[in-house]
């Protein structure tokens, strides 16, 4: 992407990122360090939340980013699209179509956001009266699950599709008995993306605190992973290529250090030092099998390729 043409659009996320990605791939020193002074200066400007020194959360700005980057691309394609040069590009389906007021339906453009990061879900609910399942699909950029000590993610995303049970005070509306009914309800991948991101929700309130505190169990995460998809009953197969860790003892205060999976060798990111580790170092960012242990380097996002996916760029 050449963002220095005359005439192109002002400077945004998209463009500082891309110049960013441009410094690294262009650099003539094998090993150095390159400070993304633009990037997170744009990232402060677009949202307030960064423009503190307080400890911010990984996820949220993972989905901020994703999100950003996918108005971007969507407008800059609008603009495309409605330029009398421009020739239409083929449009392939992508999750919900959008219906317009005329009854014309038009499906959003297709980024490269949603290429690589974007899966479907299915949200099937079941009335327990009359048996009617509504079944909704919504879309996915990475999937946030629920954590116990000593588990593993296959563990975590089995949970996250078991069936739960609506009652009392949850009950379902069933519009085919038109009244609050109990009701079963589960999640369901109906289509795995490209690049599986799984987000570990290590922080959790705590009622009787009245705040959040970190969970620093320990949780397995495989270098392989299968994934079965609702929509064409087959198995994805992923490998893990990148791992965020959370350094420090609660939510409000720490550190992010990560782990990138390049030419087949590990890399360990901590700001400016970089060092190659070898695979087995990934166990030690597990947790802890018991609450007070000194390890505080936990796992808490994990980035998976699927296998015969076409990788990012």
């Amino acid at each position: 992407m050449n963002n220095k043409n005359p005439g192109d659009a002002e400077e945004n996320l998209l463009t500082c990122l891309a110049d960013l990605f441009m410094q690294v791939s262009q650099s003539k020193k094998k090993t150095g360090v390159i400070a993304p002074k633009r990037f997170v200066q744009r990232v402060k400007k677009q949202n307030e939340l960064f423009r503190s020194y307080m400890h911010q959360d990984a996820h949220e700005f993972l989905n901020f980013l994703l999100n950003e980057l996918v108005d971007i691309l969507e407008k800059e394609s609008s603009a495309a699209k409605d330029s009398p040069q421009s020739s239409s590009p083929e449009k392939v389906p992508n999750g919900p179509v959008q219906p317009l007021a005329n009854g014309v339906k038009k499906e959003p453009p297709v980024t490269l956001v949603h290429k690589n990061f974007q899966g479907i879900l299915t949200n099937e609910t079941k009335c327990l009266r009359c048996e009617t399942v509504t079944a909704r699909d919504e879309t996915f950029f990475d999937l946030s699950v629920d954590i116990e000590q000593n588990s593993s993610i296959t563990s975590c995303l089995k949970n996250f599709s078991s069936t739960e049970t609506l009652n009392a005070e949850d009950k379902f509306f069933c519009d085919k008995c038109c009244s609050l009914q109990e009701a079963q309800k589960r999640m369901k991948i109906k289509k795995a993306p490209h690049i599986l991101v799984i987000h570990l929700k290590r922080f959790k309130y705590i009622e009787q605190l009245g705040r959040y505190k970190k969970l620093s169990y320990r949780v397995v995460f495989p270098m392989e992973l299968k994934i079965s998809s609702t929509s064409d009953d087959v198995d994805t197969e992923y490998s893990l290529f990148a791992v965020v860790v959370h350094v420090g003892s609660g939510p409000n205060h720490g550190h992010y250090v990560s782990l990138v999976k390049s030419h087949n060798h590990w890399l360990f990111f901590d700001d400016e030092n970089v060092e190659m580790v070898e695979e087995s170092t990934l166990q030690t960012f597990f947790g802890s099998s018991h609450e007070y242990s000194g390890n505080t380097d936990h796992g808490y996002i994990l980035f998976y390729e699927g296998l015969g996916a076409k990788s990012l760029g």
